[in-house]
């Protein structure tokens, strides 16, 4: 009887055993620390102010674009594999119709006034014309266009690929495109802000 005993109390222990191993998970950090640090930037510290906008200038039920260039650079201590994404800092703030934009900030308490994104064009990838290439995949695909906007990861590659390539200082040309809502759909009555704003991150490839 006592071996009985024994042999349940073996089985018992092994059984807990067993439950205590499936109960548990390894989790692991992994990551590359990389020198080779880049530096985004726009020309004019990457501001564009619309200036006083008068309310009777915008069109009633369409919307009123406004465009402008500029230029970005990206500036690497080495020859790096790159690419680079916008954030917006308004989110919750772009009009329905103006989907993966960047928002203007919200006037009114409620109205949402448009939104900006930006197309990339002349790539010049260490001297060398290039093209600017998109992802809307995270980086499993890529598109031989270039634009900033939410969701899309941009790089660059030469004019015959597809697939990115590292570079030490990329240049090109940046067309801002700003949309603004109709104006029927905002209180004008007073003077009312635009406020957009959106942060250009680069990630390591």
């Amino acid at each position: 009887m006592s071996n009985i005993r024994n042999l349940l109390a073996a089985a018992l222990l092994a059984s807990a055993g067993n439950a205590v191993a499936a109960s548990s998970v390894d989790l692991s950090v992994k990551g590359t620390i990389t020198p080779s640090a880049c530096t985004p930037s726009f020309s004019s510290g990457g501001n564009f102010d619309l200036g006083k906008l008068a309310a009777k200038d915008l069109n009633v039920d369409t919307v009123t674009r406004i465009n402008t260039n500029m230029q970005i650079r990206v500036t690497c201590a080495a020859s790096t594999f790159f690419a680079f994404e916008g954030h917006d800092n308004r989110q919750g703030s772009v009009p329905d119709s103006h989907e993966g934009n960047f928002g203007l900030g919200i006037i009114n308490g409620d109205e949402k006034p448009g939104s900006f994104y930006a197309t990339l064009t002349s790539a010049v990838a260490d001297g060398v014309p290039a093209r600017f290439i998109l992802s809307i995949d995270g980086g499993e695909s890529w598109w031989p266009s270039g634009e900033l906007t939410v969701g899309v990861t941009n790089a660059v590659a030469n004019n015959t690929s597809l697939t990115p390539m590292p570079v030490q200082v990329l240049t090109g040309e940046m067309e801002l495109k700003v949309i603004i809502a109709p104006s029927k759909n905002l209180t004008l009555t007073e003077e009312v802000p635009l406020d957009g704003s959106a942060t250009v991150t680069v990630k390591y490839l």
